[in-house]
């Protein structure tokens, strides 16, 4: 249950509905609230007041002017996340649907839009049905007070939009989400901390395991792991074939299960509820997620119809700045244990050489030409090994050596002008040894 809350309140930042309804829903209520304060005003100051035709005049123009502006924010916002996908990534423009200003501000114009019709429907001449004039003065001049209120916060939408495109902005929002979610779903490092072996070995199950499968496809979003020991009987021995930023399949396996149970349908069934599938990969329990992104950032820029090595040199130092912090915390736990013996293998989290392949790998391949950016390479790598001084992470000072030596080795093999490879070489032997 508190996975599935949690991935509605992830849905729920993630929407650029939910905030614009709930401000429609405050605009009723205000507007409904403010006619009750007019009927109870008098000895309002002439100034303030409004004839029938003025009122429904400033209104009618508000409403307008608020709609139009409505319709201004939404085109500014698919045209930057139109930009966002083409020039760095499809990945990271679902943050763009987080960001909480843009939010506020579609929701306070399409609010005072609201406001301004509930007001609206309720100003009334003297010669029209109910035979009393009702002129709200004091909800009009609220109304044109929201009216200013959004014209401003459209310009600073529209400014707000502008720096948001910045590269440095967008990769340190990716950033923050990944060291955010890294605090809950990875360990503290300690100064205890026993050798990083990297890789364990996970027990086989016997023959006759009982599989039990995906009934939908997706991206995997999350696994309740104490649930799953939970629904499992006593005594099982499980292995997790799946893990979150997986993308399942109809029919593939989520788990084998030892001994068979006796009723598999219902155990089926309660093992996909512990686990989330939806439409789009998220951060979760994946921080994979995070250093995909950064790293598509990079080979974006590399690519020949953008070739920006500034672009890539920025990505690569804030995947700097993640792996620093994920390679000083334990990588999750390959291994669970249940009140009632349960044994839940999980052979597929994610390890420090994993990360580090994920963030390196491609963005290594597609520079080989680049000698600018294989220093930053070699830069943020050697920088990467000096943050984990103190720490027993063997494995991952291993997976960070193996790809100085790999960038080594293309330099070598590279069609580049000799000085070119030169400055490679000066760097390279700057920062190692070997």
């Amino acid at each position: 249950m508190l996975s599935r809350i949690t991935a509605f309140g992830d849905r729920l930042r993630s929407s650029l509905f939910f905030v614009p309804m709930l401000c429609v829903i405050v605009g009723i209520l205000l507007g409904e609230a403010m006619l009750v304060v007019d009927s109870l005003v008098t000895g309002i100051d002439t100034r303030l007041t409004a004839t029938v035709d003025s009122a429904r005049t400033v209104l009618t123009t508000v409403a307008s002017a608020t709609l139009t502006f409505a319709g201004i924010a939404f085109s500014v916002s698919l045209l930057l996340i139109s930009l966002a996908s083409s020039q760095y990534s499809p990945r990271v423009v679902h943050g763009m649907f987080r960001d909480p200003f843009n939010k506020r501000v579609m929701g306070l114009v399409i609010g005072t839009f609201t406001y301004c019709l509930i007001v609206l429907r309720a100003v009334r001449g003297s010669l029209e049905d109910s035979g009393d004039a009702v002129v709200p003065s004091v909800s009009i001049l609220l109304a044109v007070l929201l009216g200013i209120v959004s014209i401003l916060s459209i310009v600073a939408f529209i400014n707000h939009g502008a720096h948001s495109m910045d590269v440095s902005k967008i990769l340190r929002r990716v950033t923050d989400e990944v060291l955010s979610q890294a605090s809950t779903a990875w360990p503290e490092p300690e100064s205890d901390d026993p050798p990083d072996t990297g890789r364990d070995g996970t027990p086989s199950l016997p023959d006759g395991a009982f599989a039990v499968r995906f009934s939908e496809y997706g991206w995997v979003q999350n696994v309740d792991y104490e649930q799953l020991l939970e629904v499992l009987p006593p005594g099982s021995r499980v292995r997790l074939d799946t893990f979150a930023g997986q993308f399942a399949i109809q029919s593939t396996p989520i788990c084998h299960i030892f001994p068979p149970p006796e009723d598999p349908e219902d155990l089926s069934d309660a093992v996909r509820g512990t686990v989330m599938v939806g439409e789009t990969r998220t951060l979760q329990q994946d921080v994979a997620y995070g250093v995909r992104q950064l790293s598509d950032v990079a080979l974006k820029a590399m690519s020949p119809g953008i070739n920006d090595p500034t672009t890539a040199h920025d990505a690569i130092s804030h995947l700097g700045a993640v792996l620093s912090d994920l390679l000083r915390r334990q990588p999750p736990a390959r291994q669970l244990a249940g009140e009632d013996g349960q044994v839940l293998w999980m052979p597929h989290a994610t390890t420090h050489e994993q990360l580090v392949g994920l963030a390196f790998d491609e963005v290594r391949m597609v520079s080989p030409e680049q000698s600018t950016v294989l220093i930053y390479l070699i830069d943020v790598l050697y920088d990467l090994e000096q943050a984990l001084h103190g720490l027993h992470r063997a494995s991952a000072v291993g997976a960070l050596r193996r790809q100085a030596r790999l960038i080594r080795e293309m330099n070598e093999e590279a069609d580049v002008p000799d000085a070119d490879r030169e400055r490679v070489r000066v760097v390279y032997a700057r920062r190692y040894r070997d």
